[in-house]
């Protein structure tokens, strides 16, 4: 980690015109202001995180645990995207958005954790000026150890420090093998070096602790609560900024580029930004489910789906996906299609609570599905002859899930167990998703001609409770009657 600091930063040398005389250098190190060096009071995800840490550690006895923030990803030669920590670094830290790029969480084998980060320079240095990737005349300030230490309610130390942790890997010592390349690779060699043959052994463990970190997200506590509902709120507000737009919308020509746009302007004032790249999908580009070329018009007649979540400062995110028709009504064969959606996500919210498998969301969801589209005469076979697990012709037009847990991932708890996911009982704390949909594709030969090109996907963010469960996102309008009444204001 020390040598990653020396190195210069990149793709420079062609366009560094930064004077290097040392009357320079003393001129620009001299004659600021001094700073108020504030303590902050600790921040409200601290305790919460602190527990999260003993409760890892206490899956791991004996293991030192290295869990990375990652570094900013390149966009293209010297340009970065935005950096955001990874989710598991997040969760055991309460470091969201103002999180530095580099930084490192070790939880040692004690239980004691110590985080790790670039402290700010100092203006005496050249970094401070001349480094574009990480001088403060660049990038802006960093705070220094105590303000972290007492933001966080952890021990800090300089990220050079890190090295000497890195002097200490051995085969106990697993990592989060995804949120740093570097790290991870020298932690590789360590473990090799420390004893042969171990480093199978240590993937292992490596994979058992992503595992354990992903199901420790499986249950929110009241703090994440709380951040869902924010982000939920913050997400209707970006609907109400799309529909408010609807004219300039339909009247350029690359109008889903706009409801993006629009959307993501609403997600920068209020929280981080957007928690994935939002879908705005008109006409028959609904029924690609992952359509963010965004690049096509809005127009009257079609329906446009659009699937968009803000993620606040602390990294939640929500998940909310509304079918609008365009021109303010549904027409006949929109509504139809529209209302079967909205009966299978209300038949699948129904059944939500403690106790039931998290599998027979979606099984109750699909069987709403089979039905319809057998009674429109879709499917080859009965509504019961298609849910035979041999047969499944009704996902033709519904391929995707039904529901997936969220919270700072969009899919969050991905590497949980089966048992404990798909396959897992609901307890109070859980939030995830609701979204069925029936996809029409403009080329569906199997479909009537009136239906082709029709994509519409409901979807919900839902709380499950003690004896039931709440639909967090349900102020955002919903049946069919509703949304057009929406429009109309």
């Amino acid at each position: 980690m020390a040598e990653q600091n020396a190195t210069a930063p990149r793709a420079t040398s062609n366009r560094s015109t930064t004077p290097g005389s040392d009357r320079f250098k003393e001129y620009i190190s001299t004659g600021w202001a001094e700073r108020q060096q504030t303590v902050p009071s600790r921040r409200p995800a601290a305790d919460r995180a602190a527990g999260r840490r003993a409760a890892i550690a206490a899956l791991h006895p004996g293991a030192r645990l290295i869990v990375p923030a990652g570094t900013a990803k390149v966009r293209s030669n010297d340009t970065d995207y935005p950096f955001r920590a990874h989710s598991a670094f997040s969760h055991l830290t309460g470091w969201g958005s103002d999180a530095v790029p580099g930084s490192v969480l070790v939880i040692e084998a004690d239980g004691a954790s110590t985080l790790y980060f670039r402290e700010a320079a100092g203006r005496d240095s050249d970094e401070f000026y001349a480094n574009p990737e990480i001088g403060e005349f660049w990038t802006g300030p960093r705070p220094s150890l105590a303000h972290v230490a007492a933001d966080l309610g952890l021990d800090t130390a300089g990220l050079a420090a890190f090295a000497e942790v890195l002097d200490r890997v051995d085969a106990s010592t697993l990592v989060v093998r995804d949120a740093d390349r570097d790290i991870t690779d020298r932690i590789d060699g360590r473990r090799l070096a420390a004893a042969e043959g171990v480093a199978d052994v240590s993937r292992d463990g490596d994979a058992a602790l992503a595992r354990d970190l992903s199901e420790l997200r499986l249950v929110k506590d009241d703090y994440e609560i709380g951040e869902m509902r924010a982000a939920v709120d913050a997400t209707k507000q970006g609907f109400d900024d799309v529909i408010a737009d609807l004219p300039a919308i339909t009247a350029h020509r690359r109008g889903e580029r706009l409801v993006e746009g629009t959307f993501n302007r609403r997600a920068r004032a209020e929280g981080n930004t957007v928690g994935y790249d939002t879908i705005a999908a008109s006409g028959p580009h609904a029924c690609i489910l992952h359509w963010t070329r965004n690049d096509g018009p809005v127009a009257d007649g079609d329906l446009i789906l659009i699937d968009a979540g803000i993620e606040l400062e602390s990294l939640y995110t929500a998940d909310i996906t509304r079918t609008l028709p365009v021109s303010g009504t549904f027409t006949e064969v929109q509504r139809r299609v529209y209302e079967a959606v909205l009966e299978a996500a209300d038949a699948a919210f129904a059944i939500v609570r403690p106790g039931i498998r998290f599998r027979e969301i979606h099984q109750t969801a699909m069987r709403v599905i089979a039905e319809r589209t057998a009674e429109w005469g879709l499917l080859p076979v009965t509504a019961e002859e298609s849910l035979d697990p041999d047969h499944q012709y009704h996902r033709r037009y519904m391929v995707h899930g039904t529901s997936h847990h969220l919270g700072l991932d969009v899919h969050d708890c991905a590497q949980a167990r089966r048992e404990l996911y798909l396959d897992g009982v609901l307890e109070p704390g859980m939030v995830f998703t609701i979204e069925p949909g029936l996809y029409f594709q403009p080329d569906d030969l199997t479909v009537p001609e009136e239906y082709r090109g029709i994509g519409v996907r409901i979807e919900d963010d839902i709380l499950v409770t003690a004896d039931g469960a709440e639909n967090l996102s349900v102020g955002i309008p919903r049946t069919a009657d509703d949304v057009e009444a929406w429009l109309r204001r």
